[in-house]
């Protein structure tokens, strides 16, 4: 469900002319960056998460190696793809290199095809090792995060807003009188209705941190940090809504004709006492309280 996007290199060296001969013959086919120092290279390589850097070794306030020592040091930078340009050409400098976890060494004078060549095949494996990933986190039916992300991500939003004092929301929805739909339609049909209902899920999801998550079975989880009940409570609603838009018949169910969800949601700010477990509970125990209440809404319960 997301857009290719162009991949991104960042070209560190403090010659200017480097630079720019490096830049020109990449920027037709990438997103080129540019960092005339270790620092200015560890500050870009944090904001914008390259997909490669061509990291020049002999710098003069930080050299290359000192750079990859604390790219690979931060969690977030770790995984970049490193390739070395160096005017140092003896073996046992491409074997220093090597062994700190650059994927590749290029001697300068470099020569532009091959830097090319080796600029694209590190970037293949790069594509393909996050296509590994994407589907180790992706759901097959619906294209939503699985469970295993959605944990994943939960871990980490929970820490943050614990840290910054911020609320974090979480709904769980579950399509209404699903089983009946399967055996009225089928299942190729629920599995078609199930993707139908994912699609306004992530649809739903308005900003690059929430997350629509596929929980198990007919059930959906979203996830909504920085936001309050308000704001949660109305998105819910409006998906609510979107799914009823959907006009797939239900003639099997006792809630309405065509296929409806129920949603439950909390809000909480976490403090010192609360478990990043009561969040989800306090939200299965909302979705309880729509089902008995009739199905076909929404519940929520806030604290802050």
């Amino acid at each position: 469900m997301n857009a290719v996007e162009t991949q991104k290199v960042l070209v560190a060296d403090d010659d200017a002319i480097n630079r720019e001969v490096l830049g020109d013959l990449l920027k037709p086919e990438y997103t080129v960056l540019l960092a005339r120092n270790g620092a200015q290279t560890l500050e870009r390589a944090a904001r914008h998460l390259p997909d490669l850097i061509l990291l020049d070794v002999m710098m003069p306030d930080m050299d290359g190696y000192e750079v990859l020592r604390r790219l690979r040091a931060d969690p977030h930078t770790a995984h970049i793809s490193v390739i070395f340009i160096s005017g140092l050409d003896r073996p046992e400098d491409e074997a220093s290199g090597l062994k700190m976890g650059a994927s590749d060494y290029i001697v300068k004078p470099f020569n532009q095809t091959v830097v090319m060549a080796r600029v694209a095949l590190h970037l293949q494996v790069v594509r393909q090792r996050r296509m590994l990933e994407r589907l180790a986190n992706i759901d097959g039916l619906t294209e939503l995060a699985n469970r295993r992300r959605f944990d994943e991500i939960f871990a980490i939003e929970w820490q943050r807003a614990r840290r910054n004092h911020a609320p974090l929301s979480l709904a769980i929805l579950d399509i209404d009188a699903f089983k009946q739909y399967n055996d009225r339609y089928g299942h190729p049909a629920g599995d078609r209705a199930l993707r139908s209902v994912a699609r306004v899920a992530y649809a739903a999801m308005r900003r690059p941190t929430d997350l629509a998550a596929r929980y198990g079975g007919e059930e959906l989880v979203l996830l909504m940090p920085d936001t309050d009940v308000a704001n949660a409570l109305g998105m819910m609603e409006e998906l609510r809504e979107a799914v009823v838009n959907l006009a797939i018949a239900h003639e099997a169910s006792s809630v309405a004709p065509m296929l409806s969800a129920s949603i439950g949601g909390a809000t909480l700010v976490p403090g010192g006492a609360e478990l990043q477990f009561e969040l989800f509970e306090a939200a299965d125990a909302q979705l309880y309280r729509a089902k008995q209440a009739g199905r076909n809404r929404v519940h929520w319960r806030g604290r802050d």
